[in-house]
């Protein structure tokens, strides 16, 4: 099925969040890890502005996904990134007014797309998130992006270090280059359910 994107808005309060209507997945990571890039290969188009400097994004940028016939699916929250040295403090500053509220109270968030670099070793700032969101009681799953960037020996033991360090069950692997895991990141956003709706 094709799907058509539309910007909504940015937002940098819980004012500004758009009405709450159709399931809402949002996208965190820390910065520089790929998450434009796959925004932009999961819905097909150039939707999130790709930024060769991590950190850009400071808002909770929001995208209205549509199947082919402008039926609205979802809506696809950008949020900003997180662990960059030269712009973590200003941004961990203001996850208490308006991210972690919007983690943690939006009714129709049914899903946390949380990114994580293949590449590199668990990150404590993951960790970190991951436990967060554990203690708020929120869907998410964690995708581990750049795989195209390892053969297969070192994408198999990157992949299991992260789950263990993680401690999770499940890593998705993907590549927003080769397009690879998209269509299993796709099934897991299909089938995220909230109460709410």
């Amino acid at each position: 099925m094709r799907y058509t994107t539309q910007f909504l808005l940015s937002a940098l309060s819980a004012a500004q969040f758009p009405a709450p209507t159709v399931p809402e997945i949002a996208f965190l990571g820390r910065s520089n890890v790929g998450k434009s890039s796959l925004l932009n290969a999961l819905v097909g188009d150039k939707a999130a502005k790709v930024s060769s400097t991590p950190g850009r994004t400071r808002a909770i940028n929001f995208f209205l996904v549509s199947d082919e016939k402008r039926a609205p699916r979802n809506i696809l929250a950008d949020l900003p990134g997180y662990g960059y040295a030269k712009i973590s403090k200003s941004i961990s500053a203001e996850w208490p007014k308006f991210i972690e509220p919007y983690l943690a109270e939006r009714p129709t968030l049914s899903l946390c797309i949380c990114l994580v670099d293949s590449n590199i070793p668990p990150q404590e700032s993951d960790r970190t998130l991951i436990e967060w969101l554990r203690a708020a009681n929120r869907s998410f799953a964690v995708v581990a992006t750049k795989i195209d960037r390892l053969s297969g020996n070192v994408r198999t033991k990157n992949l299991a270090a992260l789950k263990k360090e993680l401690e999770l069950n499940e890593v998705l692997a993907v590549s927003a280059k080769t397009k690879q895991g998209m269509g299993e990141l796709w099934s897991r956003i299909e089938t995220a359910k909230t109460d709410q709706l």
